[in-house]
């Protein structure tokens, strides 16, 4: 293992492979059960996320520091489960850091709460999840398809939908 490269797993091994860490420190002073996995590499830190603590974890985060939302897209697995991963992407202009949000969801229910509360920049980055790999965002103020017709059948960006489309 280098040093430029450690995965952490347990909230233990978290604790003690970066215990200074603002944005770890900010996530277990919340609340540590929501934080499931942690993994450090190039120089940016990823916290794994339990779904239904995500829009808090934000909270907990901006509170802490970080200040500006910056992205986040969303990957198909398929046929691994859990299917799908949001990541997201933050910094902390303050504090010079960027770190990573993953959130795991399911196939059968893939919903999440919306972050847009907590950063409404993250309006059109959920709604183009939600066009194309068909996540929804509970409580999202205008969730509908933005770059697909309103008529289109699926979620193109998903490893099971037919290449030349549905006929």
């Amino acid at each position: 293992m280098t040093s430029e490269t450690k995965t952490l797993s347990g909230r233990q091994a978290v604790l003690e492979g970066m215990p200074d860490h603002p944005a770890l420190k900010a996530i277990l002073a919340w609340n540590a059960d929501a934080l499931t996995d942690a993994n450090f590499a190039y120089g940016e830190l990823t916290l794994t996320i339990d779904p239904e603590a995500i829009r808090a974890a934000c909270s907990a985060l901006q509170a802490a520091g970080y200040n500006f939302f910056e992205d986040m897209t969303a990957i198909d697995w398929f046929p691994t489960s859990p299917r799908f991963q949001l990541s997201y992407h933050i910094l902390s202009h303050k504090l010079l850091d960027r770190i990573r949000l993953r959130v795991m969801l399911g196939e059968a229910d893939p919903t999440v709460d919306s972050i847009t509360p907590v950063w409404p920049g993250a309006n059109f980055f959920e709604r183009e999840v939600f066009d194309l790999f068909g996540i929804r965002f509970d409580e999202h103020p205008d969730l509908r398809r933005i770059m697909m017709p309103d008529d289109w059948k699926g979620h193109p960006l998903r490893k099971d939908y037919p290449v030349e489309g549905y006929r």
